[in-house]
């Protein structure tokens, strides 16, 4: 996918059926030029996420959900971004993160489209999530990674697989086996976590039953 061979990094494809192609144009999305429409999309996404960093309107973050899972496992079919974020400043009260002064920024640089909970940064639907407790600890462990050149920053899957676990829909326990089976999961720091959040048992009936 011309990503930097020489980065400390380790790159990640996070579109199904991506191409290797180097030079991406973003044209009409006719067939044949429709992966590297993705790509593009998807690296212009991260770039505005890690401005919004550098700019000081959070803190950190890092990529989880079904994007988060496709650092780790092949890829699979999924079009929205889930960014969980921590914010710059600690707000009191009930009011544990404000969302306003960043969609006031991407607002003012033309990212004013929503679909649902997604706003829509260069065609890619994306959600901002405050990050508290299991994903805070989550994104706090997360590692650096490249997609095209553009660093970012991924859940590891022992988070990622603890904090699908909370949910557990079916397309959470489908996004769990593929983990288990796929990636490099330290059974010994997912066994750590899962028993400080309460969640070894319901872990194990899920392995149990699948």
């Amino acid at each position: 996918m011309g990503l930097i061979k020489e980065s400390p990094y380790t790159p990640f494809s996070s579109i199904r059926g991506v191409g290797k192609q180097r030079n991406i144009k973003c044209g009409d999305p006719t067939p044949k030029n429709l992966n590297n429409l993705k790509i593009a999309r998807m690296k212009n996404t991260i770039e505005v996420i890690n401005r919004l960093k550098k700019e000081g309107l959070i803190k950190d973050y890092a990529i989880g959900g079904a994007i988060g899972v496709l650092r780790w496992v092949e890829p699979f079919f999924t079009r929205d971004l889930d960014i969980f974020i921590i914010p710059q400043k600690e707000v009191r009260d009930r009011e544990l993160f404000l969302l306003s002064p960043i969609y006031e920024y991407l607002k003012n640089k033309g990212y004013d489209k929503w679909v649902g909970q997604w706003l829509i940064i260069e065609g890619i639907p994306v959600e901002f999530i405050p990050a508290e407790g299991l994903a805070r600890e989550a994104v706090e462990n997360a590692i650096e990674t490249e997609f095209e050149g553009v660093l970012t920053r991924v859940m590891l899957p022992e988070y990622l697989i603890t904090l699908l676990l909370e949910v557990l829909r079916d397309k959470d326990k489908i996004k769990i086996q593929m983990l288990l089976e796929q990636a490099e999961v330290n059974k010994e720091k997912l066994k750590e976590i899962l028993h400080r959040y309460a969640l070894i048992d319901k872990f194990k009936s899920f392995v149990k039953n699948e």
